[in-house]
């Protein structure tokens, strides 16, 4: 009797142990992780249903029409653009007129209406000499069409490479390709005009590692870089981006689109895959620039500025907010069922 009444205080003794340990996982995540889960995790928007659009690679808000977005496959599609609405529903498809994308990755938005297809892939990274961008308006009307593009050749100053990220800045117009690698990774700007008879060569300004997409905010202020599992938020300052924080991604099959909503207030994450969701991170109050933000353009090969170090991306940035929930929900279960173990014993 002894023994068994021992054992049985033991294991009782051993639950707040557990509870202990779990606390104290919170004490060594830190408080500074939970205020951005709280308030900012993102929500799903909208599923895309339409059976045509199966690799959903770029995304870019409309201004035109509120509450709508433009995407497009990846390669072996056609030369074809897809309004949705933000129920997911498709509105129109817009066909290029003699374009035969090659490996079409990113949409975005400029100045005075322009849309923007970036046929930027190379998955062989430096199979192909150049690339290609093609501009058209943004129709005024949402019904099946076809319009006519304008194409620039695009080359890198420093060879071929794979990209998935086009970003047109809507002040400006000028046009910047970041390039898709987990290490030396480039983000490239484009001549300030773009031009449509010659080559357009594209120049490295900073290094932002393995991007899927990016997109700036509407008043170019902001920029957001995202890969498969992260995301981060930079402030553009002088032409060149300085990283303010991580952003909370969701968990997707292939996440290869972002783009922020006509107001700036949020960002969308858009997936490949059939029947893909969109999903919405509402921003918070927004953040402080940092430091030496009037400074100068990041040199060519160094990372950008950042606010509490280096410039990192997918695959290199701190842990989500995700994951640190997980963590602290697994804490919390293990003390609580040792603890009804232990209760259940005695």
């Amino acid at each position: 009797m002894r023994a068994t009444a021992g054992g049985r205080t033991g294991r009782v003794r051993q639950a707040p142990r557990a509870i202990a340990a779990g606390a104290a996982l919170l004490v060594l995540l830190g408080p500074a992780a939970l205020p951005a889960a709280a308030v900012e995790r993102p929500e799903r928007l909208f599923t895309i249903p339409d059976k045509r659009i199966t690799e959903s690679s770029g995304l870019a808000a409309s201004l035109a029409h509120p509450g709508v977005y433009w995407t497009h496959n990846d390669s072996d599609d056609g030369p074809y653009v897809y309004a949705v609405d933000s129920r997911g529903r498709t509105l129109a498809t817009v066909t290029l007129r003699g374009v035969k994308p090659r490996d079409a990755e990113a949409i975005s938005l400029g100045p005075d209406g322009q849309l923007y297809l970036a046929d930027i892939g190379d998955n062989l990274d430096g199979t192909w000499p150049e690339v290609w961008l093609y501009r058209f308006t943004e129709p005024a009307d949402l019904h099946d069409q076809s319009v006519d593009a304008v194409r620039y050749r695009v080359r890198y100053e420093d060879g071929p490479r794979n990209a998935e990220a086009l970003m047109i800045h809507p002040v400006t117009g000028r046009a910047y390709i970041a390039s898709k690698r987990q290490s030396g990774g480039g983000l490239y700007q484009g001549p300030e005009h773009l031009s449509a008879s010659g080559v357009n060569t594209f120049r490295r300004i900073a290094e932002v590692p393995w991007v899927t997409d990016g997109a700036f905010s509407p008043d170019g202020n902001r920029l957001v870089l995202r890969g498969y599992f992260s995301a981060d938020l930079y402030a553009w300052r002088d032409g060149a981006p300085q990283r303010l924080r991580p952003l909370d991604v969701p968990f997707q099959r292939q996440g290869e689109s972002v783009t922020f909503t006509a107001d700036g207030a949020a960002v969308l994450f858009g997936s490949e895959g059939s029947d893909s969701d969109v999903w919405r991170l509402a921003l918070s109050e927004a953040s402080p620039a940092p430091s030496g933000a009037g400074g100068s353009a990041a040199p060519s090969g160094a990372p950008p500025a950042a606010a509490g170090g280096t410039a990192q991306h997918s695959g290199s940035g701190g842990t989500s907010d995700h994951a640190l929930a997980a963590l602290i929900a697994v804490a919390a279960a293990i003390g609580l069922a040792r603890l009804w173990r232990a209760r259940r014993s005695s």
